[in-house]
């Protein structure tokens, strides 16, 4: 099984870039809302942030990814997989599955909602933090007028499925965009119901490090979901 990505760069960029620690992880939390006497799958677990942060509630957490690199420093229990595949889990095994900045750069994201909902038990829960669609189209980013340095949004392709290739150390990585209404669909479509969406633009902590972040406070840059699964037992 051959790594599709710079793993190195990602141990470097977690490292340095406190986002991940101040804003996307308490989403993660506030949204799975974890039980102690719960099991829950990592899917794209990474290097295991994810895992440790919800085991701390006192839930049993495993993971899966790709990349051996960043599983050998997980600490925990894991297997090395490609998503969107979760094959090597029975179905209704666990108590929820939760992906953390996964989704975007997953081809196919139709058999991910799939997979989830044949290995959560019924009305278990699927938590979902991923960049914005708003962020994701080809073609968005912010526009500063010259005149005053208001900064609004270009919204690209947003209706439209695209990609877009981010450089990541080594590597490339591709950006799978869909607008907020085609994945709300496709969850929906494989039992899925949704709880709760939750908007985040960029925290304080990064707004006040980046005066380019704070003028954009009202644009989106974090999508969380949280689903039940609504298939019948």
């Amino acid at each position: 099984m051959v790594t599709d990505w710079d793993a190195h760069w990602w141990l470097e960029e977690v490292a340095r870039d406190p986002t991940f620690e101040e804003e996307v992880l308490p989403l993660l939390i506030d949204l799975l809302d974890p039980r102690p006497e719960h099991l829950y799958l990592d899917g794209g677990c990474g290097e295991g942030q994810g895992m440790r942060v919800v085991a701390q509630s006192g839930a049993r957490v495993i993971g899966c990814d790709l990349d051996a690199t960043l599983l050998g420093h997980v600490g925990g229990p894991v297997v090395r997989s490609r998503l969107p595949s979760l094959g090597w889990l029975a179905d209704r095994s666990v108590d929820g599955v939760f992906l953390v900045l996964v989704l975007e750069h997953l081809a196919d994201h139709v058999t991910m909602f799939e997979e989830a909902a044949r290995v959560v038990r019924p009305d278990g829960t699927l938590a979902i933090v991923s960049n914005h669609p708003a962020f994701t189209a080809p073609g968005a980013g912010p526009l500063i007028d010259p005149a005053d340095g208001e900064v609004s949004w270009r919204w690209g392709r947003y209706l439209e499925p695209g990609t877009s290739i981010e450089p990541a150390g080594s590597f490339n990585l591709t950006m799978h965009h869909r607008s907020l209404g085609d994945l709300l669909s496709a969850a929906a479509r494989a039992g899925w119901m949704l709880d709760r969406l939750d908007e985040r633009g960029p925290g304080p902590a990064a707004r006040n490090r980046d005066p380019l972040l704070a003028a954009q406070h009202q644009i989106p840059r974090l999508v969380g979901l949280r689903f039940r699964n609504a298939r019948r037992p």
